[in-house]
């Protein structure tokens, strides 16, 4: 669940802007700032990622680090950002298989961002690329999925609810985009 300063008037999905790369380059030096050589990259991922997709007005940065480690916590948390403590924000479950993360909301006050730190070889890593990289290169998939987003935000206020619904529609999504992925020999660069 969000924390007690993130809590608004329920889910608002907004037409694509052309900022979110640039707010996301400025969080992504800010990162490597705090973190160094510990990210071994920094990566625009979800729907602000994707030019003309509708989005959540959140940024999410995926971190890929060689491994979760509560020293993560101590120096994300010394730069201010806050540990999500849910269990959703901990586990994944990415083609079957469980995988552990990371994921920090910003300091208080600032822009909503997602930071989810993840293994760098894990198939939830892989997962997070490949809906980025499917949806750019397929318009009618972004058009469509865009649609959905802000139908189902018009219907489903509550956060949680929402993520719940989109869920299963995601998985439909990525058995596209594996099949994509197939067709175009895609790769995680």
């Amino acid at each position: 669940m969000p924390f007690q300063d993130e809590l608004g008037s329920g889910v608002r999905v907004v037409d694509y802007d052309p900022e979110w790369p640039h707010e996301f380059d400025h969080l992504a030096a800010r990162l490597r700032g705090v973190l160094g050589d510990l990210a071994l990259a920094i990566d625009h991922v979800g729907s602000t990622s994707v030019p003309g997709l509708a989005a959540k007005n959140c940024i999410d940065a995926q971190v890929r680090v060689a491994e979760l480690s509560p020293y993560l916590v101590d120096l994300m948390e010394s730069a201010g950002f806050r540990c999500r403590p849910e269990p959703w924000n901990r586990t994944e479950t990415s083609n079957g298989q469980a995988c552990d993360k990371l994921v920090f909301a910003p300091p208080i006050g600032e822009r909503p961002t997602n930071i989810h730190f993840r293994l760098a070889t894990g198939p939830n890593t892989r997962f997070a690329l490949l809906f980025r990289d499917y949806l750019r290169a397929n318009p009618a998939a972004r058009t469509a999925w865009g649609a959905f987003k802000q139908r189902l935000a018009q219907s489903v206020p509550d956060i949680f609810d929402y993520g719940q619904i989109k869920a299963p529609a995601t998985t439909l999504l990525m058995q596209s985009a594996e099949h994509w992925s197939t067709q175009t020999n895609w790769t995680v660069s």
